[in-house]
């Protein structure tokens, strides 16, 4: 709350349920040379909207790997535990620093269970398994018309 007594619309958004915050990524830079804040921001906003907390950034094209990503790990751990939704750009630059968060496992589990289900069935889940998929079709060919 601020000092007359009103809820600020941060406070709203973190103690009510009405709003979830998604920690996602602002594009910066210039065309082919990506650069990235890490933000915390209302899901509703744009890519590039307001933020309500910065929490670092993400230079890509860095060669140096401990200045390609600078994270307040604090903050980020602190958005978490209040519930926010890590984006799906997002979840390979938390695993790489090694944080986790419900969402993140819970999407694991789904996308596990999903692919057994697939895979059950003989068909493909992903772009990969079709590659695999057609090439041994291709080597079980191969031999017949030999």
């Amino acid at each position: 709350m601020n000092c007359v007594g009103h809820f600020t619309e941060i406070d709203h958004i973190v103690k009510g349920k009405e709003m979830s915050v998604k920690i996602r990524l602002m594009r910066l830079g210039r065309r082919h040379r990506p650069f990235f804040r890490i933000n915390a921001m209302d899901s509703r906003t744009p890519r590039d909207g307001r933020v309500l907390e910065r929490l670092g950034h993400y230079d890509p094209l860095e060669k140096d790997a401990d200045k390609q990503i600078v994270l307040d790990i604090e903050k980020v751990k602190v958005w978490l535990s209040k519930g926010a939704v890590p984006s799906d750009g997002m979840i390979p630059i938390l695993k790489k620093l090694g944080l986790s968060c419900t969402y993140m496992e819970e999407k694991e589990k789904r996308r596990v269970k999903a692919r057994t289900i697939v895979r059950k069935k003989g068909t493909p889940f992903n772009k990969a398994d079709r590659i695999v998929a057609q090439k041994a079709a291709e080597a079980a060919a191969e031999p017949s018309k030999a």
